[in-house]
């Protein structure tokens, strides 16, 4: 072992740990009377938010929760969630962020696996609670939370609501230190198979997180996407991934933050122009809900800075958003990873060529940010040379990704085996250091012997003028293994068919970007594509759908 040398702090040193109380306390020492803002219905300030998270954290406390509960939250995206993301890890208990678009059966399954105690339940989802609450084993208190100022619900050993209680609590709590590496938060992930993995993070974790972030969007000028005077709204639901981290940061710098409730195509445009949001970040299937929203028809987001993230981000949708003036940068990371892991970063060599050239890289996984060790590796566990051509998983290494799967020993063993974290991608590594992501390993459409990636033919299709959205999977082929088979919502005033995709897709077999066995033989003209709680395309469910259609001869095929 290398012998380093140590010195012995003085015995009265602090030891400071890096705790999520930290990130609180910065934002309103910089701008105490900034906004939180809930759709239209609550503002308040900065001081009055501090107050407000150690009023919660009183109302907890004479509840019963005690350090090491697991405190569960059912909320829209509010100012009771950013609450919640604070007072909750900050008086020791851990916060699980229940997602709502799961099926109750899901939701029975991660409250009881993630032993939730407490649980912070919407007036929206009391239906949704009822229907569990039965089968919960550790469940002992419910609090209901209201925008309809009701008092009271039929929620079993109710302590009351959220607002009232608050209202009688003390607004001081003297939070206490304790090891950063105890638990802060967990979630699952929305696998395709299996129940939901607990994912968990720790307060240093966190932090650590929080402050690359800030290094990467604040900083780095080729993104520079968020400084404090920003005005800054999720469009990422905050049970994943606590929002992707962004309201820790927000908090931290004191930046106004509003907060949209549900996802309302109509109220999130109203509240970027009201409001003045020019920062947020999401999926792309929610950009282009947003974008072919009525009330966004007529007008100009100009000056609205956006991370894309979840899924690849195509030109194409790249393209519409700077023709209404919002800023796309790309970025990758997953429920393992807290989630950053890297941003579309260019550096002087690209700024310096052509705007084609540098919409190629802005739409890419970008480069591993700060503190983040990137490779891709062989199935033999061999790491491959940073090429731009040599294509294997990409495995990581950074101080916030998950240590494991909550209670799962053997699925963690295999996340983090040979001491890298397999994220399941398939990727190459160029030698600037951008990530490019090529498929899911179980997407990748296997064909006549080669591997055809679904996401590079999504990115072509969907620049057919006809596209809205686009989904490619391979389906069981006797001779060829797999062929391509590409699902498509077409616009308004679009028309599409196999041989009219052919066409569009030959001048790309041309220039070499695919060949021509990529070409789908097969697509099917829908309304609208399966995604999954968390909106992305959801190719499990679209496999069976099209398996489905092919076995009762549907006549919306469209065959070459």
């Amino acid at each position: 072992m290398l012998q380093t040398r140590l010195i012995a702090p003085a015995e009265n040193a602090h030891p400071y740990p890096l705790l999520i109380k930290r990130l609180l306390l910065s934002g309103v020492r910089y701008e105490k009377s900034r906004e939180i803002v809930y759709r239209d219905r609550v503002r308040h300030s900065y001081a009055t938010f501090t107050e407000r998270v150690a009023r919660l954290a009183n109302v907890l406390s004479a509840a019963g929760v005690r350090a090491g509960d697991t405190v569960a939250v059912m909320d829209w995206d509010s100012h009771r969630y950013l609450e919640c993301m604070f007072a909750i890890p900050m008086i020791g208990a851990v916060l699980h962020t229940i997602n709502i678009r799961l099926s109750p059966e899901q939701i029975l399954y991660t409250m009881n696996h993630a032993e939730d105690r407490f649980v912070l339940v919407n007036e929206d989802f009391v239906p949704l609670f009822k229907a569990v609450a039965g089968q919960l084993t550790t469940v002992d208190k419910t609090l209901l939370l209201s925008d309809s100022g009701a008092q009271s619900a039929e929620l079993p050993n109710l302590v009351g609501e959220y607002e009232s209680l608050l209202a009688a609590a003390s607004p001081h709590y003297d939070f206490p230190e304790f090891d950063e590496n105890s638990v802060a938060t967990t979630f699952y992930t929305t696998g395709t198979t299996g129940n939901p993995k607990g994912v968990y993070f720790s307060h240093r974790q966190l932090v650590l997180h929080t402050l690359t972030m800030a290094a990467t969007v604040g900083t780095l000028d080729s993104i520079r996407l968020l400084g404090n005077d920003d005005v800054y709204m999720p469009i990422t639901p905050m049970f994943h991934v606590h929002a992707w981290g962004v309201p820790y940061l927000a908090t931290m710098l004191g930046v106004k933050q509003v907060y949209p409730g549900r996802y309302e195509p109509d109220m999130l445009c109203r509240l970027i122009r009201e409001e003045k949001v020019t920062f947020s970040h999401c999926v792309p299937t929610i950009l282009q809900m947003v974008l072919n929203a009525p009330t966004a028809r007529d007008y100009d987001f100009g000056g609205l800075r956006m991370i894309i993230g979840g899924s690849a981000l195509n030109r194409s949708l790249y393209e519409q958003a700077k023709a209404r003036g919002i800023q796309l940068t790309a970025a990758y990371g997953m429920s393992e990873t807290c989630p950053l892991v890297s941003c579309a970063y260019l550096n002087e060599q690209l700024r310096a060529g052509s705007e084609d050239e540098r919409i190629t890289y802005r739409i890419k996984a970008g480069v591993p940010v700060p503190l983040v060790e990137a490779a891709i590796m062989d199935e033999d566990g061999n790491l491959l040379p940073a090429d731009g051509e040599s294509q294997g998983e990409l495995v990581l290494r950074a101080p916030w990704l998950t240590q494991g799967y909550f209670r799962e020993p053997e699925k963690s063993e295999d996340l983090w085996r040979g001491g890298w974290m397999h994220t399941g991608d398939v990727a190459t590594l160029d030698s600037m250091g951008f990530i490019d992501i090529r498929d899911r390993i179980k997407d990748v459409i296997k064909t006549g012997g080669e591997w055809l990636s679904s996401l590079e033919l999504e990115d072509l299709i969907s620049r057919h003028p006809a596209v809205r959205e686009v989904a490619v999977v391979g389906v069981p082929d006797p001779q060829w293994g797999e062929r391509p088979f590409a699902l498509l919502v077409l616009n308004e005033a679009g028309g599409l068919d196999a041989k009219g995709l052919k066409e569009h897709l030959k001048p790309f077999v041309e220039q070499g970007l695919i060949n021509k066995w990529a070409i789908p033989t097969q697509i099917a003209v829908v309304t609208e594509i399966p995604k999954t709680s968390v909106g992305k395309l959801d190719k499990k469910r679209i496999r069976a759908d099209i398996s489905r259609w092919q076995a009762g001869g549907d006549t919306f095929l469209s065959t070459l």
